[in-house]
């Protein structure tokens, strides 16, 4: 009995040791591996549902953070009239007129909330384009481009969120709308692309959730071109695909 108790131990023994070794040889999941990415097209009820569950509740409107948890979510409503329909929206009305900590940049010349999905820039976009939460849309000025930066909610601190996700309008060809996002040392945390529009609507969602505050840059490309009033869509005899944004989701940005 005595002796056989010694083998056992010594299996065991070896067993932990091959399983240790094995360890230290076996490829690790990377650090930086999102929890969860959604991705929809249509119907986006569900995978915003999914979304908001996985990166945070509650909503935590405008106010100054930051906030112990939850997620602050842009719909251009409260943009008002004066800065409707005008090609110089300011890029940190998110974080000092509505402190939700959300800084917008880009390189074209600006950024306009249209609340006509831009059919007073060109009329056949009424057609082409349709806003998920009514009436607002957002779009950059002279360029299919935009960096979204995050700022601790009414302050100059930067700002790490652990989650961003995005709903495109009209997107008629794969992989010309997606979201890349960086962490604060530059380091790349993926690029993740809306999938195509399947019905009337036309809405796409994507978006990616991390286990901690990661995400300090996101680079949002909305299209093939920007948006002019010489430039039609694909489906309205262009030959570009042409795509806006609506709906920022994003956790509560936390400082770095």
């Amino acid at each position: 009995m005595r002796y056989g108790s010694g083998i056992t131990a010594l299996v065991s023994l070896s067993v932990a040791l091959t399983a240790c070794d094995s360890d230290s040889t076996a490829p690790k999941v990377p650090v930086n591996e999102p929890l969860e990415v959604i991705e929809a097209s249509g119907d986006l009820t569900a995978a915003l549902a999914d979304f908001t569950a996985a990166i945070g509740d509650p909503a935590n409107g405008g106010g100054a953070g930051p906030q112990p948890g939850g997620r602050r979510e842009i719909r251009w409503d409260a943009v008002p009239a004066e800065r409707t329909n005008t090609d110089d929206f300011p890029i940190d009305f998110f974080n000092v007129t509505v402190q939700s900590g959300l800084i917008t940049t880009t390189d074209g010349t600006g950024f306009r909330v249209s609340d006509n999905d831009f059919a007073d820039l060109n009329q056949d976009y009424a057609d082409e384009f349709e806003s998920f939460s009514k009436v607002k849309t957002f779009m950059s000025v002279g360029s299919r481009r935009m960096t979204v930066t995050f700022r601790v909610p009414g302050t100059d601190t930067p700002g790490l969120v652990n989650g961003f996700g995005i709903v495109f309008s009209d997107i008629d060809r794969d992989g010309t709308a997606s979201i890349t996002l960086f962490a604060a040392d530059g380091s790349n945390l993926g690029e993740y692309v809306a999938p195509v529009r399947t019905d009337a609507a036309g809405h796409s969602f994507v978006g990616a959730v991390y286990d901690r505050p990661l995400v300090a840059r996101v680079e949002v490309v909305s299209g093939e071109a920007a948006l002019s009033a010489a430039t039609d869509d694909v489906t309205d005899g262009g030959t570009q695909d042409l795509v806006i944004t609506d709906d920022f989701i994003y956790g509560e940005p936390q400082p770095e």
